[in-house]
């Protein structure tokens, strides 16, 4: 169970605290209480697409005051950025205590790490400024609003006159300004007292926690901001925790945590259920959804942050006892260091928040193809021959998987670009095997470098100065997996190109083409080190206290492996770099994949699952996964199925285990679990198309590859709630994996649509969506339960295979789901799964459509159908048109339709033809359903090209 000692509580954490105080003091004044922070309309600045001013912080008691520079931008997608500084931080005018060589100046260079794009100023913005207020009309349809108050300072965003966001609507801004620590010491005789401190100091100026005093060069420096939702009663996002996908209440409330959500990235071993309490990454994205209107804010900032979050139901009628009222939802947020920054996203749809959010942060990454396969990993497979002898029982077994993964007893005593030659004598043997089959080896690499001697690698840390230093600017030392160690500091561009060298096929001997990286422990873990972290008085290149960074020290060292990846290929052809991390920060879904960390084998662990990573999904970071059969422990027999069943169905989808544990490859559960298991491999194997596909459009628009009901259908408020069933992408796949012991079937939520229509995908079952729950069968030795919505054409392959990369070549089949109104509509897309040509043109992307062709002159049950392949982007480029030619003879070799008209009774074919060719005749054979299943037809091998446009009527 996870050890609550070695993790603060708000309580323990001194700016927690303070900002939860200060809160509480502003909330018990009542009316009475006005902030102390007033915008000086003197200041006022306006240029295209900015304003920029002075904020004047009043110091209770005091003559004097603070100056904290303000900006706001309005950036042509549609989203606003406010950013609050500290002057005298700024221009250095502060004395450090300790003789510290830290930087003076609020953290200023995480917008460097995380923001790639989106930040053009809205030339088209009006700003008018007034006496009391200054009111700023943006937008591409100029339909947003942003009314500044100046005294005391907060700011209302309005989409079409309605209120959506308020920034300080209970006047808890808060930025602790720097300030010289006054030592109070008894007075000699005559000598007037010190005057004692109108605020609690005691975690001002040092603070102790697990055996480390943190010296607080700077003094205090938190920033804080309550953000207002009002209207809104859910609202999702800020990963990673284990909770429902909803965020709970933190102060009061029915069912409500007792302590805000924590973002610091950190190594919880065995983190438990149902909690606020971090975990391993952090991205600081929420977002408040209500009927038929999403908004969202980004808080761009990479030290210990915690929220709260408050929901007071609201009435209209003083009389109506509650009934027909609103919820507002208040949240606050605190950071310990750094600057106020924050993004308001004022939608209306999900999309519309997701969308700029991956324009500031970039996309999720277009991973290879291999990686969207089975990857199968312990700690630790023991020896070269160990790896092949689970290779080859897979074969064996007749179980497709992509990757086998090595953990850190693959090197030589803990020491990262080394091999065990006792135990890994051959790995080019080894992975000479795994190149028959199309597969990879991912091997891990760690920022904790083994201080060791005669060991190249720690010897040029230290020699080039390229590790993270400790307060006094020399090599921190800590302890983790080898023992002794020191870090690689990845913000230091020494350091970067260093990486780089390390990864060469030449220098990483016994590393191919094919071995890929896992980046783990780089929260970072340190196991000596105060929270299993290090001290935040260390020092980063540039100065930049470790405090400043915590949370995004884990994208900057997966940066230096996604770059040295590259970098270890010939520079005309560049491969996809594969990376997984453990931590993670906003922008690291633009270098790979993630999973949740080390989960247990319990159920509990299971069904949480799903939740964690539909918040991910919503965050931007789709590439993500949890160790399917929990990483400690030993699951039962049926847990372990179904986690396979569940995890099938997660983006990145890996079995993974604990050293201790008992070997659990999938092939060796036993009759009746290995049947159940291998189905739901090949299942995701014949899904592969569609998966791709969904990585695709993730990878251009933003949009999830887990979508929760919410996101689909944003007016359904019976869905809002719901973690337990999502969507796959746009494909119309609906999931609801079986997530509790004994059970033999579940209930899924179908919302209202109208002409809609559901089919079991396996038996083709229909279900009417009426806004209610249908139960459907998932015996253990089943299928995951899964239903196919009408309307949606699926690309998937049906020959199985050993590998995704031996699939390459296979045909298509298209499954057509149709509606009540016989249309359906769907895409596909291929690449080579590999390099960056297709960015360069070389891909294929149609888009299927069926539908009546005589929609309005007869009755549909009767009128003709006709299914067309359109090209659904393309580029006229030398590599577009080598990439199609490589593809000629791939086909469609197969078309299932559900929901055939029953006026196709006694059809027995179709008529195909490709552009430019001739039509031909090909078969057609009509099957009708019984009972509930619908009426379908298959048509074999209608002679199309998957490249080529197409029409089959029908």
């Amino acid at each position: 169970a996870v050890k609550h000692e070695n993790f603060k509580t708000c309580d323990q954490s001194g700016f927690c605290a303070r900002n939860r105080a200060y809160a509480d003091k502003a909330a018990a004044s009542g009316s009475s209480w006005t902030s102390p922070y007033s915008l000086d309309s003197k200041t006022i600045w306006v240029s295209k697409g900015q304003l920029t001013a002075v904020v004047i912080k009043v110091l209770e008691g005091q003559s004097e005051s603070v100056r904290l520079p303000l900006a706001i931008s309005l950036l042509k997608s549609g989203s606003a950025r406010v950013t609050l500084d500290e002057e005298r931080r700024q221009q250095g005018d502060i004395e450090l205590r300790h003789g510290s060589p830290a930087r003076k100046e609020r953290y200023n260079g995480l917008q460097d790490w995380v923001i790639v794009g989106g930040l053009d100023l809205d030339g088209g913005a009006t700003i008018s400024v007034e006496k009391q207020e200054t009111v700023i009309r943006y937008g591409p349809r100029k339909n947003f609003k942003a009314v500044v108050k100046h005294a005391p300072f907060a700011i209302d965003f309005l989409r079409d006159d309605e209120t959506q966001i308020k920034f300080n609507a209970n006047g808890w801004l808060s930025m602790e300004h720097w300030r010289p620590k006054i030592d109070r010491k008894e007075p000699r005789e005559g000598e007037p007292a010190t005057p004692e401190p109108t605020e609690d100091e005691s975690t001002w100026w040092e603070e102790s926690f697990g055996g480390n005093t943190d010296t607080k060069p700077k003094g205090p420096e938190s920033l804080a901001l309550d953000i207002t939702f009002p209207g809104y009663e859910h609202v999702y996002g800020i990963p990673e925790h284990a909770g429902p996908m909803s965020l709970k209440e933190t102060r009061g409330g029915s069912g409500a945590y007792d302590q805000p959500y924590r973002l610091y990235n950190s190594d919880v071993f065995e983190y438990e259920m149902d909690s606020p309490m971090t975990l391993y990454g952090a991205i600081p994205l929420m977002q408040a959804h209500r009927k038929d209107s999403t908004v969202g804010v980004f808080w761009l900032n990479a030290a210990e942050t915690w929220i709260d979050i408050v929901k007071r139901k609201t009435s209209s009628n003083p009389l109506s006892l509650g009934v027909g009222g609103t919820t507002d939802t208040q949240t606050h947020w605190f950071s310990e260091s750094g600057l106020l920054d924050v993004f308001v996203f004022l939608g209306p749809t999900p999309k519309d928040i997701i969308q700029p959010y991956n324009e500031l942060t970039g996309h999720t990454q277009l991973p290879q193809h291999f990686a969207l396969g089975y990857h199968q990993c312990r700690w630790n497979y023991v020896t070269d021959e160990d790896v092949k002898d689970v290779d080859r029982k897979f074969d064996k077994h007749n179980i497709p998987y992509d990757v086998i993964w090595l953990d850190i007893e693959y090197t030589e005593g803990k020491k990262y670009f080394t091999w065990d030659k006792d135990n890994f004598p051959n790995p080019i043997g080894m992975q000479k095997q795994l190149d028959s089959h199309g597969r990879k080896l991912v091997i891990i690499v760690d920022p904790h470098i083994k201080n060791e001697g005669n060991y190249p690698v720690v010897d040029a840390l230290k020699s080039r100065n390229m590790g993270i230093n400790n307060k006094e600017n020399n090599i921190f030392e800590g302890w983790c997996w080898p023992g002794s160690s020191y870090w690689i500091d990845a913000f230091n561009p020494t350091a970067l190109e260093w990486w780089k060298d390390l990864f060469s096929y030449s220098s990483f001997s016994g590393t191919t083409p094919s071995t890929f990286l896992w980046n783990d422990m780089n929260e970072p873990s340190v196991f000596n080190g105060p929270e299993t972290t290090m001290p935040k008085d260390n020092l980063h290149y540039g100065k930049w206290e470790h405090r400043d960074v915590h949370n995004v020290n884990g994208l900057t060292f997966v940066n230096a492996t996604y770059e040295a990846l590259l970098a270890r290929d010939d520079p005309k052809h560049p491969r996809r770099p594969f990376v997984l991390t453990r931590s993670f920060y906003a922008g690291s879904q633009r270098q790979g994949a993630m999973w949740t960390g080390d989960n247990l084998a319990d159920w509990s662990h299971l069904e949480a699952s799903i939740p964690m990573l539909l918040n991910q999904n919503i965050a931007g970071f789709s590439f993500s996964g949890a160790d399917v059969g929990g990483f400690f422990g030993n699951p039962s027999k049926e847990l372990l199925t179904r986690w396979y069943q569940a995890g099938a169905f997660y983006p990145f989808f890996r079995g993974h285990a604990h050293i201790d544990s008992r070997r659990r490859e999938p092939y060796l559960a036993g009759s009746p679990y290995v049947e159940p298991i291998a189905q739901a491999l090949r299942l995701r194997y014949s899904l592969l198309p569609a998966w791709y596909t969904a990585f695709h459009t993730a990878s251009t628009t933003g949009e999830p590859v887990m979508r929760p009901m919410f996101y689909t259908h944003p007016s359904d408020e019976a869905g809002f709630g719901l973690d337990q069933q999502f969507y796959v992408g746009d494909t119309g796949l609906l999931v609801k994996p079986v997530l509790q012991e004994g059970v033999e079937s579940v209930d899924i939520y179908l919302p209202p649509i109208n002409e809609a229509v559901y089919y079991d995908y396996f038996t083709y079952e229909t279900h009417i969506p009426a806004g209610k729950t249908v139960r459907l069968a998932a015996p253990l030795t089943g299928h995951t339960p899964l239903l196919l919505r009408g309307g949606r054409i699926l690309p998937r392959k049906e020959r199985p295979r050993k590998s995704s990369t031996l699939m390459k070549w296979d045909p298509y089949t298209l499954v057509i789901a149709l509606d009540n109104n016989f249309s359906a509509t769907g895409t596909l897309y291929i690449d080579d799964g590999e390099t960056f040509e297709f960015q360069k043109g070389a891909y294929i992307h149609r888009r299927f459509r069926m539908f009546p062709t005589e929609p309005f002159t007869s009755s549909l049950a009767t009128s003709p159908l006709q299914l067309v392949s359109e090209e659904e982007g393309s580029q006229n480029t030398k590599e577009a048109k080598a990439f199609k030619k490589t593809m000629k003879d791939v086909r469609i070799e197969r078309i299932v339709i559900i929901g055939a008209p029953k006026a196709w009774e006694g059809k027995e074919e179709v008529v195909a033809r490709e552009d430019g060719e001739k039509e031909k005749k090909v078969k057609l054979m009509w099957h009708k359903g019984n009972g509930k299943q619908a009426d379908w037809a298959v048509v074999r091998d209608p002679g199309v090209g998957v490249g080529r446009g197409w029409t089959v009527a029908f």
